[in-house]
């Protein structure tokens, strides 16, 4: 049969299309393709479970937008589903006086973009995580944490209660158009699609390329390694506990995250990966090591950075060296505080002149649109997302 839509990737974001329209559609055939053996295996899976609240978006920028409707979108979608999370706040801590006037900027940023973002005095702050090390802080309300494998599980029950269809085990190997559809080939066989979205995440440019885009980007692996607190020492974080982020790297710093499950995570740090999956420090895979490292724009990246990104890769090697970041935060955590916890890879757009894409990168063909730069708040906005992309597609279509 040939399919009115055919989406590539069953993460969040490929779901979150596949559920608004067949919500929006329900007379249409939608197929979801997803190389894995299960649903949102990757990104989704590896998160740390935030719920955030776009405090350090651009004004007026896609991601800024989105994750502010997004949060809430998604909170009344967990109260309606019963889906277990929590509206805890979280603070944002400056633990040096050079810090405070990135905090001040911080915070007109967060009121900039709607958020009923605070300034607490120490003592609130002591009071909220009293073994936090802060001169100054923020709050940030509307921040919270869920399982985003559940939310992503709850769309996949959806689609399949609207009449939609997820193939797993399904790997897409080349694309084609032809005068009255997409033809996509898979390990599968081929399926026949009269629209094509691509939420393939690590794998989206890729796929673009496969349809015949050539976008001026490339997806660059960077993983997240996390620890965690060992259950004895939980008591140490109260709920979600951030630093001020240096303006001058690309990632938000180490920061300790209360999980759904009552774990508690530290971290992460931001290093390139070697395969595109490579949730270990041993994952190799030569193309993609060779097609990230050998990126004009990386080159440019790594080279502008080169301080910062040797401290995260000492970080990477070295628990002695992590634990004095955590340490500047948290004095009490010692060393054997801290357990390995599982790593994740975040798939960060970057064009030729060495620019992490700040927003979001949704590019609209004629048959087919590609969604190729949807890191974080991407789960916290993805019924925002699926809505965004539906949209577009049909105005484009008009």
């Amino acid at each position: 049969m040939t399919y009115d839509y055919a989406i590539i990737g069953g993460g969040i974001i490929g779901l979150s299309v596949g559920m608004e329209l067949t919500k929006k559609h329900p007379d249409a055939s939608v197929i979801i393709l997803e190389k894995e053996s299960g649903i949102s295996l990757h990104q989704t899976g590896r998160n740390s479970g935030v719920i955030h609240s776009g405090i350090y978006y651009k004004p007026g920028s896609l991601k800024a937008e989105l994750a502010r409707q997004g949060n809430k979108q998604l909170v009344d979608f967990c109260k309606e589903y019963q889906i277990p999370h929590k509206i805890s706040g979280k603070v944002i801590a400056a633990a040096s006086e050079a810090e405070i006037p990135l905090l001040e900027k911080l915070y007109q940023r967060g009121l900039e973009n709607q958020l009923a973002v605070r300034k607490i005095s120490t003592e609130e702050l002591r009071q909220a995580e009293p073994h936090v090390n802060g001169i100054a802080a923020i709050k940030v309300p509307s921040t919270g944490i869920v399982d985003y494998k559940k939310v992503a599980e709850q769309f996949s029950a959806i689609i399949a209660e609207n009449g939609g269809e997820i193939s797993l085990d399904t790997e897409v190997q080349d694309i084609s158009f032809k005068q009255s559809h997409v033809e996509i080939s898979t390990n599968k066989g081929a399926f026949e699609s009269r629209f094509l979205i691509n939420c393939a995440g690590l794998f989206s440019d890729r796929i673009a390329q496969m349809a015949n885009i050539r976008p001026d980007l490339k997806i660059v692996p960077f993983r997240g390694e996390y620890y965690e607190l060992k259950p004895e020492k939980r008591h140490l974080v109260k709920n979600l506990v951030y630093p001020v982020p240096n303006p001058d790297f690309p990632f938000l710093g180490v920061h300790f995250t209360r999980m759904i499950d009552g774990r508690v995570l530290v971290g992460p740090n931001a290093v390139f990966s070697f395969k595109r999956e490579g949730y270990k420090k041993s994952d190799f895979q030569l193309k993609d090591f060779v097609e990230g490292l050998t990126y004009p724009g990386f080159l440019k990246l790594a080279s502008g950075n080169l301080s910062e990104g040797l401290k995260e890769m000492v970080r990477s090697y070295s628990k002695k060296a992590f634990i004095k970041e955590v340490q500047r935060f948290v004095p009490e955590i010692a060393i054997d505080d801290l357990i390995p916890a599982q790593a994740g890879v975040r798939a960060q757009a970057l064009n030729r002149e060495g620019n992490l894409l700040d927003d979001f990168a949704i590019i609209h063909d004629r048959r087919a649109l590609h969604v190729c730069n949807a890191p974080s708040p991407a789960a916290t906005a993805s019924i925002e997302i699926g809505k965004k992309v539906v949209q577009m597609m049909e105005q484009g279509n008009s």
